[in-house]
């Protein structure tokens, strides 16, 4: 009778207690390598843990909402038939039965990204540091050098909380003592604000406080300068009324938002700088042929951007399509690190909401981003005359080291004109 293996969480970098949001399995189940186990929620991203091997299920150790770690017990599996991927090492103090194999369950699936293979962790010496490859890329996209981080997990261990500490205390260093960086921020007054009456604290949500600390970076490291302007839309709305009635039985919903994926597009063809990034010298400028589109996402746990692929490819109805199971993906917490990865130019709607003009955040690496607010009916002059026509505010925040003011406003003057005359889309 084949040996009844005890599967175990895989390494999932550094984190600790992560919850379980779906376990797919139940006792009983016959189960092939790779089949889905458990679902785990990390910061952005949720994975799956697969099966190592093939099986039937004898005993689910965990359930929804148990927090899990490296190491922790998932199912008692049963093998059918071949071997296990990766069979944990027995110790002395905790001797494998007869009839039990400790076994570690495959790594999580899909990886939050490509990850650079690094050598085996030592004992931290000079001139280097103690972290996981996850970590190591985490602080790579921060631009923080982890030799100057002090780890406060196990035998030094550098944690993704200490590299975000880091980044605050660089931020708020007054001159002289932000290690070269040219930031000059004083440091935050402490309050108690409880003399002044009632409060309430409440935690950040994990989302928040990962992206809050790339939005201050973006902000104080990227000069920013916007650029307003505003679009006629109202033969567009109009077609796009009649595309919502055609594909109205197929539940597919056309938003503006899909028009303006198409129309950013071609005004990234047309000038190419803004489809673009900085390489880490500062002295090149990569053009990027290919056009992947980042938009921002209302969850309740935050703001997400997921990223739509290869945009100029598609159609507007298919476009549409896309919106909508990415941005539900995005609300219901399915969405993966690799879902938000590879965009070269982000748009951020408020459209839905109100407001006349806002000034976002630059995404970096990327150089521009597009806010949308609420388009409103107005008075505009037309032959001789005025005449009720739905514009649309514009507001494009660009990276002043790449794109100077004279290139700012033709390209939103373009893509006005573009979003004015539909047609353009199929020039």
């Amino acid at each position: 009778m084949a040996d009844v293996k005890k599967v175990l969480v895989p390494d999932i970098g550094d984190y600790k207690d992560v919850a379980v949001i779906e376990v797919a399995i139940k006792a009983g189940d016959a189960v092939k390598a790779d089949q889905t186990l458990i679902t785990l929620e990390t910061d952005k991203a949720a994975m799956d843990v697969p099966a190592p091997f093939d099986g039937v299920v004898k005993e689910v150790k965990i359930k929804v909402g148990d927090k899990v770690s490296e190491g922790s017990l998932i199912v008692l599996m049963q093998a059918s038939g071949g071997a296990a991927r990766s069979v944990a090492p027995q110790t002395a103090s905790a001797p494998a039965s007869a009839a039990q194999t400790v076994v570690v369950a495959a790594k999580p699936a899909p990886a939050a990204a490509p990850v650079v293979a690094s050598p085996a962790v030592a004992p931290e010496t000079s001139g280097s540091a103690h972290a996981s490859p996850s970590i190591r890329r985490f602080a790579r996209e921060l631009g923080v050098n982890l030799t100057q981080v002090k780890g406060s997990g196990a035998k030094s261990r550098v944690t993704k909380d200490d590299v975000q500490n880091f980044v605050k205390q660089s931020l708020a260093q007054p001159r002289g003592t932000s290690g070269g960086n040219g930031l000059q921020v004083l440091a935050s007054p402490v309050v108690d604000f409880a003399k002044f009456g009632t409060i309430e604290t409440k935690p950040l949500s994990r989302i928040k406080k990962i992206s809050g600390a790339n939005l201050h970076r973006n902000w104080v490291t990227i000069p920013h300068v916007t650029q307003f302007d505003e679009a006629d839309i109202t033969e567009m709305e109009a077609f796009r009324k009649e595309l919502n009635a055609e594909y109205a039985k197929q539940k597919i919903k056309i938003t503006p938002l899909a028009f303006m994926l198409k129309a950013v597009v071609v005004a990234l063809q047309e000038f190419p700088e803004f489809n673009a990034s900085l390489d880490n010298s500062g002295e090149n400028l990569v053009l990027k042929k290919y056009f992947h589109i980042g938009v921002a996402v209302d969850t309740p746990n935050g703001l997400m951007v997921p990223v739509l692929r290869d945009v100029d490819k598609k159609g507007i109805v298919q476009l549409a399509k896309e919106l909508g199971e990415i941005s539900a993906k995005a609300r219901d917490l399915k969405i993966t690190a690799a879902d938000m990865q590879g965009g070269c130019f982000s748009i951020s709607s408020l459209g839905g909401i109100g407001g006349t003009a806002f000034t976002p955040i630059i995404n970096a690496p990327e150089v521009a981003i597009l806010g949308i607010s609420k388009a409103s009916i107005k008075p505009m002059h037309q032959d001789d005359t005025f005449v009720a026509k739905l514009m649309v505010p514009l507001s494009l925040s660009y990276d002043h080291r790449v794109i100077d003011g004279a290139a700012a406003a033709r390209f939103i003057v373009f893509l006005s004109q573009v979003l004015a005359d539909t047609r353009r889309l199929a020039l």
